[in-house]
């Protein structure tokens, strides 16, 4: 391939990229649908795909092209936490613990991927490897507590006495 027509596609796929940075996934689907064979650049258009139907709430749409780029990436963080997001939203919550597994095993210290564990795992009624995984993502990433008030997911786990000290945090220095 040619670089003029490589740097061709590089251009269509940054700015189907910004018009998803711009809340306008429709037209980011337009440029992406353009080319049916996107060569060189699989994973990208994939995940820009998934993105830009995740985004209008097709999740079950937007499953093949993210399951296409997990394949081409599979520890990929963003592309584990959409196809998480969207096997969550088809009901289809194993497989998205089994999508962040797979990515968390590539990258083990990445606290989004143990906190996002966390919530499947209490959806799915397992409280022992929710309060692990969360331990873990604050462990990582404190600030992360502050979601936890508003996120639903962790609705099965309030009033547990583990949950309750993670959610509280370290008592402060004296």
């Amino acid at each position: 391939m040619s670089r003029i027509i490589r740097d061709r596609i590089k251009r269509q796929l940054d700015e189907a990229e910004g018009y998803l940075m711009l809340d306008l996934p429709e037209r980011a689907l337009e440029i992406l649908h353009r080319r049916a064979d996107w060569a060189t650049m699989q994973f990208e258009a994939g995940f820009l795909t998934g993105e830009a139907l995740r985004s209008l709430g097709r999740y079950r749409e937007a499953l093949k092209p993210l399951e296409i780029a997990a394949g081409l990436r599979p520890g990929d963080i963003s592309v584990a936490i959409a196809l998480g997001w969207c096997y969550k939203r088809t009901h289809r919550l194993a497989q998205a613990i089994d999508a962040l597994e797979r990515a968390e095993r590539h990258n083990p210290d990445e606290p989004l991927l143990h906190y996002n564990l966390a919530c499947y795992w209490s959806l799915a009624g397992n409280p022992a490897k929710a309060l692990d995984e969360l331990a873990v993502a604050l462990e990582l990433e404190p600030d992360l507590r502050h979601r936890i008030p508003d996120e639903a997911d962790f609705d099965q786990l309030r009033g547990n006495p583990e949950f309750e000290r993670l959610t509280v945090g370290p008592a402060p220095l004296a």
